[in-house]
């Protein structure tokens, strides 16, 4: 019992004596290193955390919203036109590089318009949709990588700092000629530091990569659901029976 009032006192006294930044401040030149290093990593997952919450918000709306006229209007020409108010839907894109394909063998065969019953290379068509899809599939995992490098290598830097602020901690108290708790007290207390922050940064990076990588296989199974509609479309439209 007088072990666990003795540490209880002892913890009163440090907080009083050494705040957080206090003990920030104290720390070793490789510890305020490793800090430093981790508020980077820190930083830049929350950048990547917000821009990528906005973009995935307009993509739900912008495709939301594409899909309806997609499926309202019949004639591709028309709703090529309001491609231009959804440009962060991948569906767009997609969109984009099928029409733009079939304008493409219209050409070659010297059509004028699209809507001619024609025969259509529907397996040209298709490949300009996955190269479309891969494309779109790229720039939504653009970065997120980094929420996971963050994750995973956060804790260990953070153990870094750890321990080699308790080497220095215990190399400070074989110095002195006191060698008691309150010695090497605020030494550890500056080396966990290191620990706290290297959690306090991969958490919000692991969270948010697991989500948005959900989020982006959704998409990707709506790409897929759209591929395969826009395929029936030109089928339907284009293709000779």
């Amino acid at each position: 019992m007088s072990a666990i009032v003795h540490l209880w006192t002892l913890q009163e006294q440090i907080s009083n004596h050494l705040s957080l930044v206090d003990l920030v401040l104290r720390s070793s030149p490789i510890a305020k290193g490793v800090l430093l290093l981790l508020s980077l990593f820190s930083i830049f997952s929350w950048a990547i955390i917000i821009r990528k919450s906005r973009y995935f918000k307009k993509v739900s709306q912008q495709t939301e919203r594409f899909l309806e006229i997609f499926r309202q209007r019949g004639d591709l020409s028309q709703i090529q036109v309001y491609c231009k108010e959804f440009r962060e839907s991948p569906l767009t894109s997609i969109f984009l590089a099928g029409y733009s394909e079939i304008e493409s063998q219209l050409r070659r065969k010297k059509n004028k318009a699209i809507g001619q019953d024609i025969s259509i290379n529907v397996e040209a068509v298709q490949r300009a949709l996955q190269r479309a899809a891969i494309a779109e599939t790229n720039r939504m995992e653009k970065d997120i990588a980094w929420l996971a490098s963050t994750a995973n290598a956060s804790p260990f830097i953070g153990l870094f700092g750890t321990v080699v602020g308790i080497i220095l901690a215990f190399q400070g108290l074989s110095t002195t000629t006191v060698t008691s708790i309150q010695a090497v007290a605020p030494g550890i207390a500056e080396a966990l530091i290191a620990t706290a922050a290297g959690i306090a940064a991969a958490v919000p990076a692991a969270i948010f990569y697991n989500h948005y990588l959900n989020k982006t296989k959704l998409v990707i199974s709506e790409m897929d659901d759209f591929s395969l509609e826009f395929l029936n479309l030109i089928e339907y439209s284009f293709v000779s029976s």
